[in-house]
């Protein structure tokens, strides 16, 4: 029972809750940025690289030719799918600069930050001590 209310209080956290509603978001967000590239950006760039689909480029590894779709070609044997992988990766620069630019404006509405201000060196107790000697005896 007692692992149960353990567990119950962590899983009520702040913390917690915030990071699922995070991942839970950027997992839609990142449906979003895949369909803009996948929709949007990479058919103007297939057309100029040839009218095909971009994701369907690869350099077969066993002889399979150049004619098939990705998937067939994959089935064929080994291929180098750097189509797809220039799609993920152009995926994934999208996503860190929509990210990058969210955390800018969150940090500008939140304004400047303050600054600590150093404290004050803490002295030892004898040396007030001997400072306070030192004045009583000048009086």
């Amino acid at each position: 029972m007692a692992m149960l209310d353990e567990f119950k209080k962590f899983a009520m956290r702040g913390n917690v809750i915030d990071l699922a509603v995070g991942v839970i978001i950027g997992g839609a967000f990142a449906r979003i940025t895949d369909s803009l590239v996948k929709d949007v950006v990479m058919p103007p760039i297939g057309a100029v690289l040839g009218g095909l689909d971009f994701a369907n480029y690869y350099i077969p590894l066993n002889n399979q030719g150049y004619h098939l779709p990705l998937a067939e070609a994959q089935k064929a044997g080994a291929v180098l799918a750097y189509g797809s992988f220039l799609t993920v990766l152009l995926n994934f620069i999208l996503l860190a600069f929509i990210i990058f630019q969210m955390v800018r404006v969150i940090n500008r509405l939140r304004g400047p930050a303050e600054e600590a201000k150093p404290a004050a060196p803490v002295t030892p107790e004898d040396i007030v001590l001997l400072r306070e000697i030192r004045d009583s005896l000048k009086k």
